[in-house]
This record gives structure tokens, C-alpha cells and sequence, in this order.
């Protein structure tokens, strides 16, 4: 047995989405750890609200969801001449969910064009395809993070504490992880690797996700606060920082979870290296640089309170950006299935996107 398939059984309690019945089965992830549960949508728009309402997150487990929620929508066709214009809806629907997540506008193009090639085909048929289809988005994904995570296994080897802010494990991909992921390969080689994870508010993404996905792979893992960091960086507690990416600009900005900016300026400040672990769907040259990607703001409501308990004065104003960008001279490699890309970020995340560089620097 290949290591690659030897994973696959503890990946079975981390999928965040598998299609099952006829239905997208999402792993609610707004009840973690406290609860392990399953949401089952059975319509276009119960994927819709499971993406805006966070009960699945992160950019390539959003794609993921979203392939199979656009094929939800031939499912739910009632005959050919209804097929096209539930699809379109199911399209337009899913993509207004959340704007930063570049993979979900991706795989959205990409079931449509599936689509547009089955003109005359039968409702049948099309169902097929599309399930077909969007299956080998969630494969192609877990590969590519696999791959990704060899590489940067490869460049971070002998760092051994390494920090990362939000969730960049299997929850938020298609079952292995990108961030996190390269830090399962790395421990693989090393069982001296430790992690501190941020609790990353307002949402405690690193608290309640990435310290459970690391507690249940059993990599030891240490929840710091937000303010933390500087801190640990002061006292030399960290040799490298990495996050994942919603979205990588074609200059090599990158739009990542809220405070994952001020990690990147204190590693600058500390002479840590910043690193960013990305599948090629993450990067988006038709944006040029960071000032170009869309923030998406949430309710104050996830500031103020949490759980539904209210934590600040009731009336309390708050500003609640769920992103922020890291400029491209502040991130040491962007880390990909297709390479490592350095600087000049611009021109070598080119190369990555047309093949021209398959092999990464050595360490």
C-alpha cells in the first residue's frame, strides 16, 4: 500500500464533502469539535447557504461543494428544456456566495463548460457528466494538495516549529490539506516538527479546526492567540510560518484569512520565512495584484458574539473583514503542485500555470 492510500482512512473522518444519494453531504463545520456532524443538501440552494453560512470553508473544499452543487442542478431539471436555465440559476447562485475564493468561480467554469459541450444531450446524460465531472475535481484536488505537500515538505526540511493561522488542513481542501498538509508530510520525516496554530478570530478557525485536524492526525499541536505571535517570534519559538491562500494574484499577492497580513510583516520583522501552500486553482492571473481581489465582509455579528452569546455591548459597532492580502515581497515561496514559486513571484507563477516549471529548488 502506497503512503498516498494509506492516508485515505484517517482523511475519511476529515472529508469536509462527498456526494451521496443523490445530495451534497457536507461535515458541519461550524459545530466542531464539540459535535461531528453531517449536513445533507439536497438543493442548489441548501449549498448555497451551507458555503455563506460556513458549515463547509476554505477555497478548495468551496470548489469542491460548489461542482456538486451546480449538479444538483440538472438534478433537479425537470426536462430538457428546463436543463439549461436551472443551470444558469444554479451558476449565478453559487458564485454570489463568497467573492474572495477564486476555486469557486473556477470550478463553476468549469462544470459550465462540461455543459456547453452536451448541447442536445439528455437530462440523463447530463446528470452523468456532471457528477462525473465533479468527481474528478474533488480527485484532482486531493492530488494536487498531496503533491504540493511532498514539495513543501522538501523546502521547509530541518525547520521544525512552524507556526500557521486559520485552516488550511483537509477540512478546507478535498480531504488532505494544503498548509496543513505540508506539515503532515514534514512531520512524516520528522517527529521532532511541532506546530503552533493561531486561534484566528472572530471565527476560531485555528482553535477549533486546525488543532483538531493535527490532535487527530497526532502532530502535536499548541493553540496560541492572534496577539501571540510577535511574541513567540521575539523568544525564537518559530523557524517558519505557513498559510494557505483563497487567492493568489498573478503579481503574487495573496488574499488569506484576516491577520494572516500581520503574521507575514512580524516574520519580515523576526527573519522568519513566510510561505504560502496553494493548489494552481488558487491562482488567478486574470487578477493582477492584491489591490484587484474582492473582500468579502461578514456581519459584525460574528465579532460581537460567538455562538450566539453576545461577548461586547450590546449596540457595539464592528468591522468584520473575513480576508486580508499579504503583498508578494513579504512571501518567501509560493508552494503549488506544479513547482515552487520564488521571487520574481510574477514571472515564475506564469511559468506554473503553463507547465514551464515542474520541479521545485532544492531545500
Amino acid at each position: 500500500m502506497d503512503s498516498e492510500t494509506s492516508v485515505r482512512s484517517v482523511d475519511q473522518v476529515l472529508q469536509p464533502v462527498r456526494w451521496a444519494n443523490g445530495a451534497v453531504e457536507l461535515l458541519d463545520q461550524t459545530r466542531l469539535p464539540g459535535a461531528y456532524a453531517t449536513v445533507c443538501c439536497s438543493t442548489v440552494q441548501d449549498v448555497a447557504n451551507a458555503i455563506r453560512e460556513m458549515t463547509v470553508r476554505g477555497a478548495p473544499a468551496i470548489g469542491v461543494t460548489a461542482a456538486y452543487g451546480y449538479t444538483l442542478g440538472a438534478w433537479h431539471a425537470e426536462n430538457e428544456d428546463s436543463l439549461a436555465g436551472e443551470l444558469e440559476s444554479a451558476h449565478a447562485t453559487l458564485l454570489a456566495t463568497r467573492p474572495t475564493a477564486v476555486n469557486l468561480g473556477w470550478a463553476l467554469d468549469r462544470m459550465r463548460g462540461v455543459f456547453e459541450l452536451l448541447v442536445g444531450a439528455g437530462v440523463d446524460e447530463v446528470r452523468e457528466r456532471l457528477l462525473v465531472e465533479a468527481t474528478h475535481i474533488q480527485e484532482e484536488s486531493y492530488r494536487a494538495d498531496y503533491r504540493l505537500s511532498e514539495l513543501g515538505a522538501e523546502l521547509l526540511a530541518g525547520r521544525k516549529r512552524i507556526l500557521t493561522h486559520c485552516n488550511a488542513g483537509p477540512l478546507a481542501t478535498a480531504g488532505y490539506g494544503t498548509a496543513v498538509g505540508v506539515i503532515r508530510k514534514l512531520y512524516e520525516r520528522d517527529h521532532d516538527v511541532s506546530v503552533l496554530a493561531d486561534e484566528t478570530r472572530p471565527f476560531l478557525q485555528g482553535a477549533r479546526l486546525t488543532a483538531w485536524e493535527l490532535m487527530t492526525l497526532g502532530i502535536p499541536v499548541t493553540i496560541i492567540t492572534d496577539s501571540m505571535a510577535g511574541s513567540m517570534m521575539q523568544r525564537d519559538q518559530v523557524d517558519a510560518v505557513i498559510t494557505g491562500a483563497d487567492r493568489v494574484a498573478a503579481n503574487g499577492d495573496v488574499a488569506n484569512k484576516i491577520g494572516t497580513y500581520s503574521l507575514a510583516v512580524l516574520a519580515g520583522a523576526h527573519g522568519i520565512p513566510f510561505f504560502v501552500a496553494a493548489p494552481m486553482s488558487t491562482v488567478d492571473l486574470a487578477t493582477p495584484n492584491g489591490a484587484a481581489i474582492p473582500i468579502e465582509t461578514r456581519g459584525s455579528g460574528e465579532v460581537t458574539s460567538f455562538r450566539g452569546e453576545q461577548v461586547a455591548p450590546e449596540g457595539a459597532r464592528a468591522h468584520n473583514p473575513a480576508f486580508d492580502v499579504t503583498p508578494h515581497h513579504l512571501i518567501a515561496a509560493i508552494i503549488t503542485e506544479n513547482g515552487i514559486a520564488t521571487d520574481p513571484l510574477s514571472t515564475n507563477l506564469a511559468r506554473l500555470v503553463n507547465h514551464e516549471n515542474e520541479s521545485p529548488p532544492s531545500g
